[in-house]
């Protein structure tokens, strides 16, 4: 039955949208986190030393931490690996041009491949320097993540990738949210508008809200 679903149009959809939607939980709660740092060095670094913590005594630590990320791998890759083979699919279905111009597309929606492979890569960047510290830019410091950050965003090319990485993630989750809607079958004529704009609203609010810690950053507020 799970081979059956899989291997489907509708299946491969469904599998977008409902991992699109964890990921799109994730990010709405790492924003959130991410905004602490406002508060100051000590604030940001003890949400940090938590994260690691969460669920103790039940927990090990850092075993819910290592939960989270188990499902978010698992959601990034069911995500890209359903959003290629949809690509294949409907080129194999119409690999010839159009004869008629097509209706205009928002650019959310012609940029979504694009952007999805932005997010790819900015993924990786940003778990090399701020998880890792192999690409960091001066010395990384282990159990610091509030100078880790100060110090990526001090450098402008690092500012440039992440304000870059966050306007695709606005614009992918602007098209991505109302097409999973419509997948799962939440879409009607009296839902459209509402859903529309919670689209518009959660992309613009989650943009702006990742965007304020480099600019935070920039500006001197955080420092």
């Amino acid at each position: 039955m799970a081979r059956t679903v899989w291997g489907s149009t509708v299946g491969k959809k469904t599998v977008m949208a409902v991992s699109g939607l964890i990921m799109l939980l994730y990010l709405v709660v790492h924003m959130i986190g991410n905004l602490k740092i406002y508060f100051g060095a000590a604030e940001f670094n003890h949400y940090a030393h938590w994260l690691r913590t969460l669920g103790e005594p039940f927990m090990h630590y850092e075993w819910t931490l290592w939960l989270v990320r188990v499902v978010l791998v698992a959601a990034v890759v069911a995500h890209a690996v359903s959003a290629y083979q949809l690509s294949r699919r409907d080129i194999k279905a119409r690999p010839s041009k159009y004869v008629h111009t097509r209706p205009r597309a928002s650019y959310a929606t012609r940029t979504m491949r694009w952007g999805g492979i932005i997010l790819g890569l900015f993924i990786v960047w940003h778990i090399l320097d701020l998880t890792t510290g192999t690409v960091h830019s001066g010395g990384f410091q282990p159990g610091h993540p509030y100078q880790n950050v100060v110090d990526t965003f001090s450098t402008w090319y690092s500012n440039v990738i992440y304000i870059v990485a966050m306007l695709a993630l606005g614009l992918h989750i602007r098209h991505g949210f109302w097409s999973a809607a419509q997948t799962l079958g939440v879409g009607s004529r009296t839902r459209d508008r509402a859903l529309k704009t919670a689209a518009n609203v959660l992309a613009l609010l989650l943009t702006v809200g990742f965007i304020a810690v480099p600019v935070g950053v920039m500006t001197g507020v955080v420092s």
